[in-house]
């Protein structure tokens, strides 16, 4: 590779390059070629042709001598703009973005400025040649980036038209996520013998991404997706509708009551798009709310949360939305709202993806509390005043608190921070579908075999759904299909499981130690203290747990007598164990 190039990624902080760029750059840099490359989004791919396509630019040559398609303007700026960083030592190097949106006559005044590598959506490109204000003869490269998603927005004539404008072209180079019928096609017609390099693990998803779903009636949709964003008061998220109408609609309603987020769709115009992506980028937003489309062009590798407000219809939508989350090697959370009707519909994921998703309570009004409790205390914990505030500022607070007793005072600011919060969740419901207001949700459901446990472990322990479950299942052998309805908080967590094995569970975890800390499991019916408001503060003092493995309100765990006698019960001893219907899968 030139020597400019390799300078340019030293400078951007590169250190080793992805599957896709090992195996596609490589090829294309000892002997140019026709190729596909198959990979999802976020995997690299600019870079895997881009490195390529500028080592051959020749910038002693005045016209376009490579195309660039992609599906959508925020994609399209993002290649040109990771175009400009790779040649930025390149003497005489110049790329021009062109896509919808905008007026046209900028970018005709940018075109005459001679660029030799153009970056295009298509229906642009093709009002450009219309007008004569571009000429594509002299292309020797073209990329098709993202094109299954290209097909998918119905641009499969318009590629065609731009491809038969390119009679010099020599190379082809079609990156897509899938390899479907429609982009094979599209290789059959204007590709030669092409090489195909796949990086993918057929509809598989990141390992780091904790996937949930929460399960409410219809009507409830909107009101959890709020109690969802409660209860991560330090999200960075996206939050995904099925159509633009939604997107729109959602969005306002969110933003009238005080949620600090901005839609995404593909009929805002190009300004309104870009400083949206500038408020999220910058963290003036904690979320978006996008279409599938216009989410393709979002860059951003601190994601914290993707929320599905409703499951897309094909599996590998659902694999490019929770692919957001968990990019760099980070963990992340995918959730998703779904009705007692849709839960086939995550089976048919969750088969199809190769991926256990977690079914998880709906936070009630008490978690909420708690939740931004421990985030504000937190916040205030790192927090890390200008070395010019307690100058200015710390003789007049002084004076002004001086007969005010230091807990009271920590009791009125947490107020004021919480006030709201607590205002509005005092009387909340229960939003978890099948279970009515005042019922201990999650627990047993009724006459349905199952027990509701509580477990002194949390948050603060490293664990999240996955963790826990995983935990349980390494700790007792009990298969992962018996543990349901996990919910994790800060300090405490609470799942289910079947009441056949309940008495083996919870004497095999009390035994047991979680990095040095003695764990505890007790029935969530007698730990929990009587519920009040429907959703607010539970009895029995204070909800939460001290670090040394006390819980404050919750009684001594005493050990059930039909512990011993399960156990000891001879169609659950080791050699017995498939009998039971492969309930339990014991280590040898």
């Amino acid at each position: 590779m030139r020597e400019e190039l390799t300078r340019a990624v030293t400078d951007m902080g590169f250190e080793s390059p992805t599957p896709i760029q090992q195996k596609v750059i490589p090829i294309l840099l000892d002997q140019p070629s026709d190729i596909i490359g198959l990979a999802q989004t976020g995997t690299g791919k600019t870079a895997a042709f881009g490195l390529p396509l500028l080592h051959y630019i020749d910038t002693s040559v005045k016209h376009v001598q490579a195309l660039v398609l992609s599906p959508t303007r925020e994609l399209c700026m993002q290649i040109q703009s990771e175009f400009d960083k790779y040649g930025q030592h390149i003497d005489g190097f110049h790329s021009v973005a062109v896509y919808g949106g905008v007026p046209i006559g900028g970018q005709i005044r940018e075109i005459k400025s001679k660029p030799q590598v153009i970056v295009a959506t298509p229906g642009r490109l093709i009002d450009l040649l219309e007008r004569k204000a571009l000429n594509l003869d002299e292309v020797r490269y073209v990329v098709l980036d993202e094109a299954d998603e290209m097909l998918n927005m119905g641009f499969r004539e318009d590629i065609d038209i731009i491809l038969k404008t390119t009679p010099a072209r020599e190379f082809t180079w079609l990156f897509s996520a899938t390899m479907s019928n429609e982009v094979r096609g599209i290789a059959k017609r204007f590709m030669k013998e092409w090489k195909e390099l796949s990086v993918t693990v057929a509809n598989t998803t990141n390992e780091n991404i904790d996937h949930q779903y929460y399960v409410t009636n219809h009507h409830n949709r909107f009101e959890t997706l709020q109690r969802l964003l409660d209860f991560a008061p330090g999200i960075y998220g996206i939050i995904f509708t099925r159509t633009k109408q939604d997107c729109q609609e959602i969005a306002e309603k969110l933003m009238k009551q005080g949620y600090h987020v901005s839609p995404l769709h593909g009929d805002m115009d190009q300004k309104m798009r870009s400083k949206v992506m500038e408020r999220f980028k910058n963290r003036t937003l904690q979320a978006i709310v996008a279409t599938d489309v216009a989410a393709r062009g979002i860059d951003v590798n601190d994601i914290t949360h993707v929320i599905n407000y409703e499951l897309p219809d094909d599996p590998e939508v659902y694999t490019h939305r929770s692919g957001r989350t968990a990019r760099a090697g980070k963990s992340g959370i995918c959730m998703s709202i779904v009705t007692p009707r849709e839960i086939s519909n995550i089976r048919n994921i969750e088969r199809i993806v190769k991926q256990k998703f977690n079914k998880t309570d709906i936070p009630d009004g008490g978690d909420v509390i708690r939740k931004k409790l421990f985030f504000y205390l937190e916040q205030i914990e790192t927090a890390l005043p200008k070395d010019d505030f307690a100058d200015t500022y710390q003789q007049m607070i002084h004076e002004r608190f001086e007969d005010m007793e230091k807990d009271e005072l920590i009791r009125r600011l947490i107020w004021l921070q919480l006030k709201d919060t607590i205002d509005s969740y005092s009387e909340s419901n229960d939003l978890n579908a099948g279970f009515g207001a005042g019922k201990e949700r999650g627990s047993a459901q009724a006459g349905s075999g199952w027990k509701r446990f509580f477990i002194n472990l949390g948050e603060k322990d490293g664990l999240n759904t996955e963790k826990l479950i995983n935990f349980i299942h390494e700790s007792t052998d009990v298969e992962k299909n018996m543990i349901e309805r996990v919910t994790v908080r800060d300090m405490s967590s609470f799942f289910n499981v079947r009441a056949d094995a309940a008495d083996y569970i919870q004497t095999s975890l009390s035994s047991k130690k979680y990095q040095s800390r003695k764990v505890r499991v007790e029935d969530a019916e007698q730990s929990r203290g009587p519920r009040q408001g429907g959703g607010g503060y539970r009895g029995g003092g204070s909800s939460y747990g001290n670090r040394s493995g006390e819980s404050r309100s919750y009684g001594g765990g005493r050990s059930n007598d039909n512990t011993r006698r399960y156990s000891e019960k001879p169609e659950f001893k080791r050699k017995d164990a498939t009998e039971r219907g492969g309930y339990f899968k014991y280590k040898k």
